[in-house]
């Protein structure tokens, strides 16, 4: 939400290639036994536990604009009206809102192709680039980061988007930048 700011309200082209990364895999393999390899895209998906994940890759299959429409509606499903991730008709509803082709979607979730491109995406961010969470960025230099924000407002959205990406990007010995508690969340901006 805080990229779609960035483009309205600035000059700065923002051109992002999203790949899914899996939490619940992360948090799974944070209190994993040893030897334990579950992988959730290896599974059914059955609980829907990659329906996001599935149903981002899906929209996408549809174009950039289709998938750019039906990605900031989710986020604001998500942390606007708390939708759960793993529910179908909340899914659904925000494909369809979206102007996603429903009957291809649905075919499209259904590909096992797909889990198979959340395994790989996710594989390689942890083994290549360290990822641990959303939003990670991967730079073309190689440098990786992770970034926890609140959405800014739209006054600073492109300083800070300037901001963060030339540290990002260009300064790859910063290990961690963090806030003390409080006092987040700042004014009441929420993200």
């Amino acid at each position: 939400m805080w990229w779609a700011k960035v483009r309205e309200n600035t000059d700065h082209e923002i051109n992002v290639a999203l790949k899914p990364f899996s939490l619940v895999q992360v948090n799974y393999d944070n209190n994993k036994a040893d030897g334990d390899d579950f992988k959730y895209w290896e599974q059914d998906d059955s609980d829907n536990a990659l329906l996001e994940l599935r149903a981002g890759l899906a929209a996408e299959r549809q174009g950039q604009e289709v998938f750019d429409k039906f990605f900031i509606a989710l986020l604001r499903a998500r942390h606007e009206d708390r939708i759960d991730l793993t529910d179908a008709a909340a899914i659904n509803a925000v494909a369809e809102a979206s102007g996603v082709d429903m009957g291809r979607f649905a075919e499209d979730l259904a590909d096992p192709d797909i889990m198979r491109e959340i395994g790989e995406s996710h594989t390689e961010a942890v083994e290549v680039h360290g990822a641990f969470g959303v939003p990670t960025y991967v730079y073309p230099n190689g440098n990786a980061a992770f970034v926890k924000m609140f959405i800014p407002s739209e006054a600073e959205s492109g300083a800070i988007y300037e901001n963060l990406t030339e540290m990002m990007a260009d300064h790859r010995h910063i290990g961690e930048v963090k806030r003390p508690s409080p006092p987040w969340p700042y004014e009441g901006v929420r993200g």
